[in-house]
C-alpha cells in the first residue's frame, strides 16, 4: 500500500473547521496519483494509505473491523457485451429490441453469459408492497422464472388531487419505494428473473441519456450462490418500446397506468415473452471502508457516525483540456475533507461520552456499495447507532442564509438542523425537487434501512440562498455543476471555490453531533417515515 504523505497536527491548531485545511485535503485527494480514486485500482490503495494516515494524524483511534483501520468490501464488477438476442415474442411474431435504445440491462449475477429464455411477463405497477401504508400491487401472484416489468416512482406520483392514493406515498416528494434499487430488490425477493421498469424522464428524474451512461457495466456487492439475485437482467425499457409492448399483447398502457394508482390493482399478464442473451465479463474487486473513532468515555458502546464517500469515477476519456482522471473533488473529495474537519474539532475538545465515528465509506458511486456491506455487517450496532450524519456534495459558492433540508418529515434530525442552523442566522429550505429522491441516493441510507435516524447535507438538492447574489447565483452553482462537471473530469479544485457556505454547513453538522455527543437523548423518525418500525422494534435495547 502506497500512503500519501499526511498532515501533521500541531498542538496550538484552532478549533474552528477551517477552509485551508479543506482546501489542503481536497487539493490532494484529486492529484493525479489517485487516478480518479476508483475501487479496486491502484488508485484506491493510494487513497487508502492517504486517509489512513490521516487518521493518525489526527489522533483517531482504528475503527475498523479487529481493531484495524478498514473494512473489507468485496465486490461484484460485471459488464454486458453485445447481446445474441435481444427480443420480445407474441402470438408468434418476434420482435428485435435494439440494445441502449430500446432496452437498457445490466446484471448483478457472476456468470459469463446472462439469459433469459422466453420468460413470461407481467405488469406489476409499481411493484410496491407496503403494509403501513395499506397497499400491495402483488397480491400473490407467482413471479417466478418471470419478468416483471414496473412503473417508475411511487403510486401517487401522477396521481390528481382527487383520488385516493394522493399523498399517500409523499405527493411528489419520492418514497424509498419509488426508487429503482427497492423495486430490483422486491421482484429477486419474489423469484423473478428479470426486471425492467418503463422509464418516464418526469417521473424518473433524469433522461434516458442517464440511464444508459453506464453502458453496461454494474457493481455489486459480492455474494455466496446462496444469497445471489434471482435475476439475470435488471434495467430500464424506454416508454416508446413499453408502449409497442403493451400494444402487441392487446393491453393499454395508459389506463393501466392509472389502474395501478388505486390500492386494487392487481398484476396484468403480458401477452408476451422476453428472451436475452449477453456474454459477460466478470470479476471480484476488493476495496475497502476506512473508519477512526474517538471512544465515548461514559457510553462508548453508542455510537454517532460522520461519513463521507472517499470513491469517485476513476479514469474515462479525456476532456478538452485533456484530463482523463474523474477525480470527484466536489463529489465527495469535499466531504471527506468535512468530516476530517469534524474529526479535528472532536479531537480538541474533552472527550465525549459517546463514541465518534469518522467513517470513509467505499463504492457510493456504484450504488451506496461499501456503506451497505457496512450496514449488513455492522462494526457497532445499528440499534445504538445515535446517528448516521452525511457529507455528499457542498455548494461552493459561499455563504448562504440558509441550509437546504433533504428528507422532510423523515426525522428529528431535521429540527435540530433547523435549530443549530438558526444560531447560525440561517434559517432551513426544503429541497426544490423531492421527487428525485435524493434523500435514498447517498450512503446515509444504507443505515437508514436498518431504522439508523440519518441526516444528509447535499447542496445538489436545491438553490442556495446566497448571500452574494441570492438564490438565483444558487441555482447557477447548480446548474453549472450538475451541467457541466458532475461526475467529469472538471469536477476539480479551483481557486474560484468560495468554502464559506462550505464551511457553514459543516459546522452545523458538528454541532448536531455534538448536541448529541454529550447527551443521552437519541432521535427519533417521525411518523409516517417507513423507516420508524424498524427503529421502534429496537427500542428496549436503548432503554
Amino acid at each position: 500500500m502506497i500512503c500519501a504523505p499526511a498532515f501533521a497536527q500541531a498542538a496550538d491548531q484552532p478549533t474552528e473547521i477551517s477552509a485551508e485545511e479543506i482546501t489542503r485535503t481536497v487539493k490532494t485527494m484529486t492529484l493525479d496519483q489517485f487516478e480518479g480514486r476508483a475501487p479496486g485500482t491502484a488508485g484506491e490503495d493510494r487513497t487508502i494509505g492517504y486517509l489512513i494516515g490521516r487518521f493518525e494524524a489526527l489522533g483517531l483511534e482504528p475503527g475498523g473491523v479487529d481493531g484495524t483501520w478498514t473494512q473489507p468490501v468485496p465486490l461484484l464488477h460485471t459488464a454486458l457485451g453485445t447481446p445474441d438476442r435481444l427480443s420480445f415474442s407474441s402470438k408468434g411474431k418476434s420482435t428485435a429490441l435494439h440494445a441502449g435504445k430500446d432496452i437498457y440491462v445490466s446484471t448483478l449475477q457472476p456468470r459469463d453469459r446472462a439469459v433469459v429464455e422466453d420468460a413470461e411477463m407481467v405488469f406489476v405497477g409499481y411493484g410496491v408492497t407496503a403494509s403501513e401504508r395499506g397497499w400491495d400491487d402483488y397480491k400473490d401472484v407467482d413471479l417466478k422464472g418471470k419478468v416483471a416489468v414496473f412503473l417508475v416512482n411511487d403510486p401517487d406520483f401522477a396521481a390528481a388531487s382527487d383520488e385516493a392514493v394522493a399523498d399517500k406515498f409523499g405527493g411528489r416528494a419520492m418514497t424509498y419505494y419509488g426508487r429503482w434499487t427497492y423495486k430490483f430488490e422486491e421482484a429477486s425477493r419474489r423469484g423473478a428473473v428479470a426486471a425492467l421498469i418503463i422509464h418516464e424522464t418526469e417521473a424518473a428524474g433524469y433522461g434516458w441519456s442517464v440511464v444508459e451512461s453506464p453502458q453496461g457495466e454494474n457493481y455489486g456487492i459480492a455474494k455466496p450462490d446462496g444469497e445471489m439475485t434471482s435475476l439475470a437482467l435488471q434495467g430500464w425499457i424506454s416508454d416508446e418500446a413499453a408502449q409497442k409492448l403493451f400494444d402487441g399483447a392487446g393491453l393499454d398502457l395508459a389506463k393501466l397506468r392509472v389502474a395501478a394508482r388505486k390500492s386494487d390493482f392487481k398484476p396484468v399478464a403480458i401477452d408476451s415473452k422476453f428472451a436475452a442473451s449477453y456474454p459477460v465479463k466478470q470479476e471480484v474487486v476488493k476495496s475497502q471502508n476506512v473508519f477512526g473513532k474517538i471512544t465515548g468515555k461514559a457510553r462508548p458502546d453508542e455510537t454517532i457516525i460522520f461519513g463521507a464517500h472517499w470513491d469517485a469515477y476513476g479514469e474515462g476519456p479525456p476532456d478538452e483540456d485533456g484530463n482523463v482522471y474523474r477525480a470527484g473533488a466536489n463529489d465527495d473529495a469535499l466531504g471527506i475533507a468535512g468530516i476530517m474537519e469534524i474529526a479535528r474539532k472532536f479531537k480538541s475538545m474533552p472527550q465525549p461520552d459517546r463514541t465518534i465515528v469518522i467513517a470513509a465509506w467505499s463504492a457510493e458511486e456504484r450504488g451506496l456499495l461499501g456503506s451497505e456491506v457496512y450496514a449488513q455487517a455492522p462494526i457497532y450496532p445499528v440499534e445504538k447507532t445515535v446517528a448516521n450524519l452525511a457529507i455528499d456534495v457542498l455548494q461552493t459558492a459561499g455563504k448562504a442564509k440558509d441550509v437546504i433540508l433533504v428528507g422532510k418529515g423523515q426525522g428529528t434530525l431535521e429540527d435540530d438542523l433547523a435549530k443549530f442552523a438558526k444560531l447560525q442566522g440561517r434559517v432551513v429550505t426544503e429541497e426544490s425537487l423531492p421527487e428525485r429522491g435524493l434523500f435514498f441516493r447517498a450512503d446515509h441510507f444504507s443505515l437508514a434501512k436498518r431504522g439508523v435516524p440519518v441526516l444528509l447535507m447535499m447542496s445538489l438538492a436545491g438553490a442556495s440562498d446566497l448571500v452574494e447574489g441570492g438564490r438565483a447565483a444558487g441555482q447557477k452553482w447548480i446548474d453549472d455543476y450538475t451541467g457541466k462537471c458532475y461526475h467529469a473530469a472538471c469536477d476539480a479544485w479551483s481557486p474560484d471555490w468560495n468554502l464559506t457556505g462550505a464551511v457553514q454547513d459543516i459546522d452545523v453538522m458538528f454541532d448536531i453531533g455534538n448536541s448529541l455527543a454529550y447527551s443521552k437523548d437519541w432521535p427519533e423518525w417521525k411518523a409516517g417515515s417507513e423507516f420508524k418500525e424498524l427503529r421502534d422494534a429496537s427500542a428496549e435495547a436503548r432503554q
